[in-house]
């Protein structure tokens, strides 16, 4: 990954962002590429093995190893396809936060301002459509991300864990491509153009622990916050209880992350750690582009790089949704000791995005049982 220059006297202001049009034609970038079903990512990495057959000598991936054997679902049985889903009832939840939604709609500068009533219902069920496509895209990201992982890490308790992630991600790739299909009439998105970057990005560098902080913490701590402010939104019974299922495991997945890194960072030099800080900070904005729908206004008919425009442009109390999807990700970094590291350069730059506000929340470390949704569902039936 090409790392963010940060000379001393630049900052990551979003609003600077909307008046520099080398960076608004970065960010506007979609991914047109509806028809190629095969993509290659050359995998730079040793297969480790290793001899020591020591199972919990690192107590606590040994007791996530044993929390997700016992957690395990199935995406056939133990959610009710049966359910009929009114794609139309979707369109509401897709638009997102309806200030966002206000704001784009009264504002004169805004691209969308002369849409009719069935575009914005449209744009609802095409945000919605997007949105599980890149969730499914996504997954299957940290399916060959964990799978890379099983083979380049050298202890034995987070091979063992690892293994069973893949089982996870699976799972989750099953449970969304269904679901679009078979409830939404198909696929309708190719990943998007800033998620697919930063997703060949960690399956090529060759160091184990970048794939760890890119997919663990960076993606799977910002899916995890977007998962959960999709099941706040959304009443469809379906959707609601597969999205519970699927946080369920990812607790687990960023617990994972957190807790293996963070021995390995307390031996790290500093002009390591800050290239973790920068790798960190760069998915990040990665993250965060991606989530500006790029292809969703493309297909609208929209000026997408306008549109890009206007969005890095919002006023700060309208970025709610964009702040929180940090609300996993800052407190994480913490805990590896990734914000403070060296001259504190991660902190400073989540400080210019307006997201370091989180960093005092709970991290998934000890997060992770209290989510375990499918333990909970376990013992509701047998207490019936």
């Amino acid at each position: 990954m090409t790392t963010t220059e940060n000379p001393s006297n630049e900052t990551y202001d979003l609003v600077d962002y909307a008046n520099d049009p080398e960076r608004v034609g970065e960010i506007s970038m979609w991914n047109p590429d509806v028809s190629s079903l095969i993509h290659a990512v050359e995998d730079n990495c040793d297969a480790i093995f290793t001899w020591g057959y020591n199972k919990g000598e690192r107590k606590p991936l040994d007791k996530l190893y044993e929390k997700a054997k016992t957690s395990q679902w199935n995406g056939q049985t133990d959610l009710d396809w049966s359910i009929e889903v009114d794609p139309d009832a979707l369109a509401s939840a897709g638009t997102r936060d309806p200030m966002e939604v206000s704001y784009f709609a009264d504002n004169p500068e805004s691209p969308l301002r002369k849409f009719s009533e069935k575009e914005w219902h449209q744009l609802g069920v095409e945000s919605m459509n997007w949105s599980l496509s890149q969730f499914m895209h996504g997954e299957q990201g940290a399916l060959l991300c964990t799978a890379k992982i099983v083979e380049s890490v050298p202890w034995i308790d987070a091979k063992y864990y690892a293994a069973t992630q893949v089982v996870d991600e699976a799972r989750h790739v099953e449970v969304f491509a269904q679901y679009l299909d078979s409830k939404l009439g198909g696929i309708g998105y190719p990943v998007n153009h800033h998620l697919g970057l930063l997703l060949d990005d960690i399956l090529n560098d060759s160091r184990w622990d970048i794939t760890y902080l890119g997919m663990q913490i960076m993606v799977e701590g910002l899916a995890l916050a977007a998962f959960g402010f999709m099941h706040q939104t959304t009443e469809e019974p379906l959707l609601k209880k597969l999205l519970r299922y699927v946080m369920s495991d990812e607790a687990r997945h960023v617990a994972f992350g957190v807790l293996s890194l963070k021995e390995v960072y307390e031996d790290m030099t500093q002009a390591e750690l800050r290239e973790r800080q920068e790798f960190a900070f760069e998915a990040a904005l990665r993250m965060r582009d991606r989530f500006m729908r790029q292809e969703v206004w493309h297909r609208m008919g929209v000026d997408t790089e306008e549109m890009v425009k206007f969005q890095l442009a919002m006023p700060d109390e309208l970025r709610v949704f964009q702040r929180m999807l940090f609300s996993k990700i800052v407190p994480n970094c913490k805990k590896l000791g990734l914000l403070d590291a060296g001259d504190g350069w991660l902190r400073d730059r989540f400080t210019d995005i307006g997201v370091i506000q989180f960093e005092d929340w709970v991290d998934t470390s000890e997060e992770f049982l209290e989510l375990d949704e499918v333990a909970k569902d376990r013992e509701a039936q047998e207490a019936n």
